[in-house]
């Protein structure tokens, strides 16, 4: 393996999770006796300029022709969305004039947002179900992947883009440096690109292990982003902390003729990650046995429930959560069901441990005593959600970062340092 960003030969291991199937090929029922092609999940870190990857072993072209996910079935994550919008229309005066476009648009979930508001705007969305989705809700939207040649395309037919926003998608893409290169081609000389990635100082102090996955190729401190969008001559110029996905970092960059200085927060971002240890390779190192006592936790937990006889069933069948699942090794015995408000997966069962994905009203008719979330990150969302898990004495727990108990039942929080929680704001 070579690093992606600087080709260099020198990677140290920083956590081996085993092999696994690909996060989201969530199988059918007559899929259940075929044999499943599993890839070793092994995050490393270049020794030289520290970008966090795993090998290319699947392509996009695999995950996302047809993907499950669907960003618009999140409450959070559509507020988000259009918070940013808001946000993003008065910090930059864009108007009827501007263009917008949105790379990975998903279903049209943030888009949607700025079509209300009259400002002209385009999506690129490599999957044909989601793309389709967001055309019917009034979103222009190209089913493409974005490189170097529609870029130019784009910017041929439609002119250069004030704001072209990559939420979620620059960790996505094993192509980094064409990638950025697709990135400066789409944006306008004096225009500005947005990038939210899932911060690394979180994925390593807190140690989320569960964000590394195969459609994953690679991770981002700021300093790692400031290298990998210099290829393009993209200048790093301010960056904000977001509580999406555990602890997220938006990364504002411009092309470097336009840039000007960075903003304070650059530098104080820096200054954090340079404090945890992740300007230098032993910084990431003790992700590993954060990631084994995480999994001790999580499986000491399960086994007693099933030691006394209590139900478990889960929440969520996220990408993340089947990371999870399959690296402790969690399967019907320990989790009798997860249930998942997007009806593309209902009746399917996750890939490798096989637990089956039902309807969420199963919970209600079921009452189990014991409810797992799978996408902790949603905290906040899922314990308002599910707070009718209480009427039964029901009790709601999250794995991660640290395993613990949102209400009913015994606290099971392990004692672990919860101050590291400070980093996600």
């Amino acid at each position: 393996m070579r690093c992606r960003l600087c080709d260099s030969d020198r990677l140290s291991s920083v956590v081996d999770l085993g092999a696994t199937p690909p996060c989201e090929k969530f199988l059918r029922a007559d899929e259940l006796d075929a044999p499943e092609t599993t890839y070793p999940l092994h995050l490393r870190v270049c020794d030289e300029c520290l970008l966090l990857q795993i090998p290319a072993l699947i392509t996009p072209e695999e995950t996302f022709t047809e993907y499950a996910y669907f960003s618009s079935f999140s409450e959070s994550w559509v507020r988000h969305s259009r918070t940013f919008v808001e946000d993003a229309t008065a910090k930059l005066g864009l108007n009827d004039s501007s263009l917008v476009v949105e790379v990975a648009s998903n279903d049209g979930y943030l888009l949607e947002h700025v079509v209300e508001k009259g400002i002209p705007c385009l999506g690129i969305e490599p999957s044909i179900n989601v793309g389709a989705a967001a055309r019917e809700r009034g979103v222009p939207t190209v089913t493409a992947f974005l490189d170097e040649e529609l870029a130019r395309s784009i910017r041929r037919d439609h002119g250069p883009a004030d704001l072209v926003v990559a939420n979620n998608v620059y960790a996505h893409i094993p192509d980094l440096r064409g990638f950025t290169r697709s990135l400066r081609g789409l944006l306008a000389d004096d225009g500005w690109l947005s990038i939210e990635v899932h911060h690394a100082l979180n994925l390593v102090e807190l140690g989320q292990f569960d964000t590394i996955y195969h459609e994953h190729f690679q991770y981002y401190t700021v300093l790692s982003a400031q290298r990998a969008l210099a290829v393009a001559d993209l200048a790093v110029v301010d960056v904000e902390l977001l509580p999406t996905h555990g602890g997220s970092i938006r990364v504002w960059a411009r092309p470097a003729s336009a840039a000007g200085e960075p903003g304070p927060r650059v530098a104080e971002v820096l200054e954090a990650e340079r404090r945890a240890g992740l300007h230098d390779v032993t910084g990431y190192l003790d992700l590993e046995s954060r990631t084994r006592s995480a999994r001790q936790e999580l499986l000491r937990f399960l086994l007693e429930c099933r030691a006394q006889g209590r139900s478990v069933v889960g929440y969520g069948a996220p990408g993340k959560g089947n990371t999870l699942l399959n690296y402790c090794g969690i399967r019907s015995d320990l989790m009798e069901y997860t249930v998942d408000r997007n009806p593309y997966k209902h009746g399917r069962f996750t890939p490798g441990t096989r637990i089956p994905i039902l309807d969420p009203k199963q919970i209600e008719k079921d009452r189990p005593d014991v409810v797992v979330a799978l996408p902790w990150n949603l905290e906040r969302e899922l314990t308002e959600q599910l707070r009718f898990v209480a009427d039964w004495g029901g009790q709601l727990v999250f794995p991660l970062p640290v395993l613990h108990t949102a209400f009913g039942g015994p606290d099971i929080a392990t004692g672990a340092d919860t101050d590291l929680r400070r980093l996600v704001p």
